[in-house]
């Protein structure tokens, strides 16, 4: 009977971890919506990926506690990351846009109003104010009015000019 108190209170740990790692982060995103004025719609998207990322890494810590061999997990993941690479592959921006989307949350100087000027475009020039940041798209209205939907990665390969006045 003894033997399953050692699995039980490891468990209990890693769910413990989970939980306070979780309201770090919330407590991270947060601050961070406040200090850069950000949408709150963009901050729960951002959590969202993180806590899925954190609770798909305590699911296998716990797996592991109860017995469930390396090997097993091994091709589990793997056959799991073999059907979400093909499905990448076709769309491969995918993950970079949300990549870039985290990047853009936590540590680009761009925010929303922002008017700006996308440099290094080869046909055009993209200029216009920051609407919306999303996780996938960024959305700028030009002084025409217009709207144009760019995709997240953009802004990291691209050199942004912020039009101050």
């Amino acid at each position: 009977m003894e033997y399953g108190h050692p699995k039980i209170i490891e468990t209990a740990l890693i769910i413990l971890g989970y939980v306070v790692i979780r309201t770090i982060v919330a407590q991270v995103v947060k601050r961070t919506l406040t200090n850069r004025v950000i949408q709150e719609s963009r901050g729960n998207a951002i959590k969202r990926v993180i806590n899925i990322t954190l609770l798909i890494i305590a699911v296998i810590f716990i797996s592991l506690i109860w017995g469930v061999k390396q090997t097993d997990l091994a091709v589990f993941f793997g056959s799991i990351l073999t059907v979400v690479g093909f499905a990448f592959f076709a769309q491969w921006s995918i993950l970079s846009n949300i990549t870039s989307s985290m990047i853009l949350f936590f540590n680009h100087p761009i925010r929303v109003n922002d008017s700006i000027v996308i440099l290094e475009a080869k046909d055009y020039i993209i200029e216009g104010k920051v609407m919306n940041i999303g996780l996938f798209f960024t959305t700028l209205e030009t002084k025409n009015g217009e709207e144009i939907t760019l995709p997240n990665n953009l802004f990291i390969a691209k050199s942004i000019k912020k039009v101050v006045g």
